[in-house]
């Protein structure tokens, strides 16, 4: 399908020159050249599979640790905090959305007296983003507890992928980048309610104590690299507080 008539087909469901600042926890960032807000599955893989093949594709979730350059986006991005439910089986396996917030599965785990994913209280954004980055913190990260997950291609094919077939590495993951996660599985353990809630309000305590809070931040924004810590390097080269503009390293 050639563009004018991609544009025309989905002229209902898409925006053209879309402010993506809004979008994002940093408030910044030029426009989108066409945004598509996903409402399910069904209509994302329609979308998909008659996009023209030529046209690259973002995919922006709760939109934190993301910064959008001031030229914006020339293609497609996906907004995909509306794919945002969770529920858990008889089996107990938690299945959140990509869009769910981390903090939101980490809450849902907790009410229905499950433990072992207070961590991602810790982590500022959606489970798309967390398994795409194999995200952590205190401890543990999506490795840990991911089953397996659900994804799509650019063609509007949907495929399971295991954790083991993810490559599932720090801070990132080995198959191809032609994959948008929809939905993941997490594992979990019975607990009580009270021990959960303290575990999630260590993790609260930890997190205040590390970052920087009530203001935009990316939170651990800097990957350690091999045998190292960011945040030593970062004070090795005098960098902490160090500014330009309205944008510092904490």
């Amino acid at each position: 399908m050639d563009l004018d008539t991609f544009k025309n087909r989905f002229l209902n469901k898409i925006e053209f020159d879309c402010e993506l600042a809004k979008f994002t926890w940093f408030g910044v960032g030029g426009k989108a050249e066409i945004l598509f807000i996903v409402e399910d599955l069904i209509s994302l893989s329609d979308f998909l599979k008659n996009k023209p093949n030529e046209i690259d594709i973002l995919i922006i979730g709760a939109g934190s640790n993301l910064l959008i350059r001031d030229k914006g986006f020339k293609g497609i991005v996906l907004l995909t905090k509306k794919l945002n439910k969770i529920n858990i089986d008889k089996n107990h396996i938690i299945t959140a959305e990509a869009g769910a917030t981390d903090a939101d599965v980490a809450r849902f785990a907790r009410n229905n007296l499950r433990g072992g994913l207070e961590f991602l209280l810790g982590i500022p954004g959606t489970i798309g983003g967390g398994v795409k980055m194999n995200s952590g913190a205190f401890g543990s990260e999506f490795k840990d507890v991911l089953i397996d997950v659900k994804a799509i291609n650019h063609l509007g094919q949907f495929k399971t992928f295991t954790n083991k077939e993810l490559g599932m590495r720090y801070r990132g993951l080995e198959i191809s980048e032609e994959w948008i996660f929809c939905s993941a599985r997490l594992k979990s353990f019975k607990d009580e309610k009270i021990n959960i809630e303290n575990k999630m309000k260590k993790v609260i305590s930890l997190r205040k104590e590390a970052q920087p809070t009530g203001v935009k931040t990316g939170g651990s924004t800097f990957k350690n690299p091999i045998g190292n810590k960011a945040w030593k390097l970062i004070d090795k080269a005098g960098c902490r507080g160090f500014k330009i503009g309205g944008a510092m390293i904490s």
